[in-house]
This record gives structure tokens, C-alpha cells and sequence, in this order.
């Protein structure tokens, strides 16, 4: 996703929204983990968007701090 036509506060609200969504997998991650019979192949897709999630959190902080070498 391209980000350099965000607004900061659109950005922020984006960053936000990802967090949340990294956080509400790893509680279903956990839930998951912890059934008699754990789906692993559910885990494992989980874990792979939370994975994808975490790599746009870092694009979404890279777009609002900027690391400029001066």
C-alpha cells in the first residue's frame, strides 16, 4: 500500500487499526494454542498474517518517522 498520499492523522488512525489487528490475533493465536485439539494449520495462517501485519506496521512508522540523514 502507498502511503505517501496519507494525511499524519490518517496514518496514525492506519497505525492504530493495524496494532489492533496484530493484538486480535495473537489472542486468537493463544485461544487457539490452548484448545484439546489445536488447528494448526489455523495457527499457521494466523501467524503469517500477523507476520504480514507487522511488516506494515513498520512501513506505516517509516512513512510518519522518517529516518533522514542529514
Amino acid at each position: 500500500m502507498d502511503y505517501s498520499t496519507f494525511t499524519e492523522a490518517a496514518l496514525e488512525a492506519r497505525l492504530a487499526e493495524l496494532r489492533q489487528d496484530h493484538s486480535d490475533l495473537e489472542s486468537a493465536i493463544q485461544a487457539l494454542s490452548n484448545a484439546p485439539l489445536p488447528e494448526l494449520i489455523v495457527i499457521a495462517r494466523f501467524k503469517r498474517k500477523k507476520l504480514a501485519l507487522k511488516d506494515e506496521i513498520a512501513r506505516v512508522l517509516d512513512y510518519l518517522n522518517p529516518d533522514i540523514i542529514a
